[in-house]
C-alpha cells in the first residue's frame, strides 16, 4: 500500500551541529521568559491593565477649593437626573432592554440614595 505523503527528510550530522543555526544552543532563560510575556498577554490581559497607574483625564477637573457638601451636593443632583433619564429611556424599550436598562437605573438610584445620607452625615459648612 502506498502512502499518501512521502516521509521527512532525515536529519545530518551537519544540520544538527551547525553553529549559524538559532536551534544549536537554546538559551532555556530566554525562551522561558519569551513563553511567559507571551502567555500573560494573551492570556492574562488584566495584569497589563493593572500594571499601568491610573491616571485622570486632564480635560476636566473637580475645582480643588470644593467642600465636601458642595461636591456631595452636585453628585446627588447628577445621578438624580441619570435616574430620570435612564427611566424615560427604558419606557421607550422592551423585553430584557428593559429590565436591564431597570436595573441599571436602580443601581444609580443606591447610589443617589447613598449620596444623600452621606450628605446628611455632613455638618453644615459655616
Amino acid at each position: 500500500m502506498k502512502k499518501p505523503t512521502p516521509n521527512p527528510p532525515e536529519a545530518t550530522a551537519e544540520v544538527d551541529t551547525d553553529p549559524t543555526s538559532p536551534y544549536a544552543s537554546i538559551d532555556t532563560k530566554k525562551l522561558h521568559e519569551a513563553a511567559e510575556r507571551a502567555l500573560d498577554f494573551y492570556l492574562n490581559p488584566a495584569a497589563q491593565v493593572m500594571a499601568t497607574p491610573y491616571t485622570p483625564n486632564d480635560l476636566f477637573y473637580v475645582n480643588p477649593k470644593a467642600d465636601t457638601e458642595t461636591l456631595l451636593v452636585n453628585a446627588c443632583e447628577s445621578l438624580a437626573s441619570a435616574t430620570v433619564m435612564l427611566g424615560d429611556f427604558a419606557a421607550l424599550l422592551e423585553g430584557t432592554h428593559r429590565k436591564t436598562l431597570l436595573g441599571i437605573a436602580q443601581v444609580v438610584m443606591l447610589g443617589e440614595l447613598a449620596v444623600n445620607k452621606a450628605l446628611d452625615n455632613v455638618e453644615p459648612a459655616g
